[in-house]
């Protein structure tokens, strides 16, 4: 279960009006789920209601916290609520949807399972998004996602599935940005 230190950070995330002890929450709250913690379930279900809250802060904090919980899931719960979390990736609010998509690999960190709905995921906005405003923002953060859950497991299809999905661009200067992310 949570220590009393990391459930005061924990409640100075998500409630904290200073400013300071939100950063200092963040960090202390998301260097604890770097591994797997056996508090997610005490908070999966606040975090799924967050999701849709009126603050997007809280739907923020909310989706990367249940995206890095995924590998804290033995109950594989975010096989079924990962489609709420998706939902963020296109907030009204774009730092919301920016922050939310850019954790969204981390699901697939989680097993093979996870990680099918987590590129399938990123696959699907990357398609969207071309039609968006910042769209091209939002597919080079895609093109870095799928690199990162790439370097992360080695799986090879992931970077097919990238690379597919980067020639589909039309725009040469668009193009040339994303595939830069798979050269490194």
């Amino acid at each position: 279960m949570m220590d009393a230190t990391l459930r005061t950070h924990y409640d100075n995330l998500l409630s904290s009006a200073d400013k300071d002890a939100r950063f200092a929450a963040y960090d202390a709250v998301f260097a604890a789920v770097q591994q797997p913690v056996d508090w997610a379930y005490a908070v999966w279900d606040e975090m799924l209601a967050r999701l849709t809250h009126k603050d997007n802060h809280q739907r923020s904090v909310a989706a990367q916290l249940l995206c890095y919980l995924a590998q804290s899931d033995p109950e594989k719960r975010i096989l079924t609520d990962f489609v709420r979390v998706l939902e963020v990736t296109k907030d009204a609010k774009f730092v919301t949807a920016r922050h939310s998509l850019q954790s969204i690999w981390r699901v697939g960190l989680a097993g093979p399972e996870q990680r099918k709905i987590a590129v399938e995921g990123l696959a699907t906005r990357f398609v969207e998004s071309g039609s968006e405003k910042n769209g091209t923002l939002i597919r080079s953060d895609i093109a870095q996602s799928l690199r990162h859950l790439y370097d992360a497991t080695g799986d090879e299809s992931i970077r097919e599935r990238a690379l597919a999905l980067i020639a589909t661009e039309d725009d040469e200067k668009y193009h040339k940005k994303y595939a830069s992310v798979w050269k490194r």
